[in-house]
């Protein structure tokens, strides 16, 4: 379960912006997370609930905004903006090739206190 490591890294960069900013408290933890980067939202909401005791998110909430992939079909070219990992075109069955997004893993916005 990589999101664990990913998560402390998380939570280990917006205690520093939080304190470079002069803040005492992270209020909100956002992160950008793209549907082909490999990683399970749900496996980071759960880490981020372990790790951030005796952090400066204790209480803090976190948003996670899945990011769709762009992807290109061989056979009748079109470009699709898809929320789930999809292999064939929904119009000609045709094989679908990434073509952009989809892969982000970003902290996106850090509410601090």
């Amino acid at each position: 379960m990589h999101e664990i490591s990913i998560m402390q890294s998380t939570l280990e960069l917006a205690e520093e912006h939080a304190r470079k900013a002069g803040g005492t408290a992270i209020a909100r933890i956002c992160l950008r997370i793209g549907i082909v980067s490999g990683v399970v939202p749900e496996a980071m909401e759960f880490a981020f609930d372990v790790l951030k005791k005796d952090t400066m998110a204790e209480t803090a909430s976190l948003k996670i905004e899945r990011v769709p992939g762009v992807f290109r079909c061989s056979g009748c070219g079109a470009i699709l903006r898809l929320a789930d990992v999809c292999f064939d075109c929904p119009s000609c069955h045709g094989l679908l090739i990434m073509d952009g997004g989809g892969a982000e893993l970003e902290l996106s916005q850090l509410e601090i206190l």
